[in-house]
């Protein structure tokens, strides 16, 4: 299951409380007071681990809490400090609290301190003094700091694939990559992003995006909407596929675009690899001339079924984003 969007509570520990005690042994005259400190509350910190793919981990669990401070003793002892709790997240997870963005952890091992535990509270031996030799009264702990936070994956890729449903990116990515993406011909087979690493004759990789098919009024979140937009803003480069041989695929070319317009306009400030597919079908190859007359740009044309020019595309691809 892919999760790239959950809410979650989190809470610091808090301090534990001073003590409140005095020496009384046999053979200590005026023992005093002899309370402890208390210990300092768990941080809670949110680390990346490159081996998670989603935040499937907190789908169910929403609630964390970072171990409280152990309260002060007799005998002038502290008590323990709570520890840390950690949370680990895949790369490109953004952390927001209330709309704002407090990190974007897109580094392995990268993390960051959440919220703080709260510091322990000071014994009554802190309070001794000269005119006050005797104190009966102790500090208690501090709370920890707590906030609702939203967790977002953005799936860190160096080109994506985007395109209306069926226009081939499946097809296309499991012909480049090891990816096995779900292929059949029926609108939004493809229900989530789909990672794979495409390998180059030189011996060098890129990382290939595939976005689930979007549709008009996808920024509003029509269809799969906005759900999966969010993938494509980090990627250097956008491959976007069109289905020649739909009716009018300049028409499905710019009201895609403008999709990503509205949700986001600098999408259409990267580079942009236009691919013409389905090159193995008639229709496509009637409607390729009146395509690019249409849309003023160039067209890699290919066909994701029998390979034909996605060499070509990948050579493309890695000239944009190297």
């Amino acid at each position: 299951m892919f999760i790239d969007k959950v809410e979650i509570f989190v809470k610091a520990g808090d301090g534990g409380n001073g003590c409140c005690s005095f020496r009384r042994e046999k053979f200590v005259p005026k023992g005093g007071p002899s309370g402890g400190d208390g210990g300092k509350g768990g941080n809670l910190i949110i680390k990346v681990d490159r081996h998670l793919k989603t935040l499937l981990d907190f789908q169910y669990r929403h609630h964390f809490r970072a171990q409280k401070g152990e309260n002060g003793k007799g005998n002038k002892r502290t008590g323990k400090d709570g520890a840390d709790l950690i949370l680990k997240v895949p790369p490109g997870t953004l952390i927001k609290e209330k709309g704002k963005n407090l990190a974007d952890l897109v580094e392995n091992q990268q993390s960051f301190l959440v919220v703080k535990g709260g510091k322990g509270g000071r014994g009554n031996a802190c309070f001794a003094t000269s005119t006050n030799q005797a104190p009966r009264y102790s500090e208690k702990g501090e709370k920890g700091e707590e906030e609702r936070l939203t967790l977002e994956l953005k799936l860190i890729a160096e080109a994506g694939l985007v395109g209306y449903p069926n226009s081939g990116k499946s097809t296309l990515l499991s012909r480049v990559s090891a990816a096995r993406p779900k292929i059949a011909p029926y609108p939004f087979t493809t229900l989530e992003p789909i990672l794979g690493v495409v390998r180059l004759e030189e011996g060098e990789s890129f990382v290939l995006a595939d976005i689930p098919g979007l549709i008009e009024g996808a920024h509003k979140g029509a269809g799969l909407g906005d759900e999966f937009l969010r993938h494509i803003e980090r990627t250097k480069a956008l491959v976007h596929l069109v289905d020649l041989a739909e009716p009018d695929p300049a028409s499905r070319y710019f009201q895609l675009r403008n999709e990503l317009k509205l949700y986001n306009p600098l999408l259409l400030e990267k580079p942009e690899i236009l691919v013409a597919n389905k090159m193995d079908l008639l229709e496509a190859k009637e409607n390729l001339k009146n395509f690019k007359k249409e849309i003023k740009k160039e067209a890699i044309p290919i066909s994701g079924l029998t390979g034909k020019g996605v060499k070509e595309l990948i050579g493309k691809v890695w000239k944009e984003i190297s």
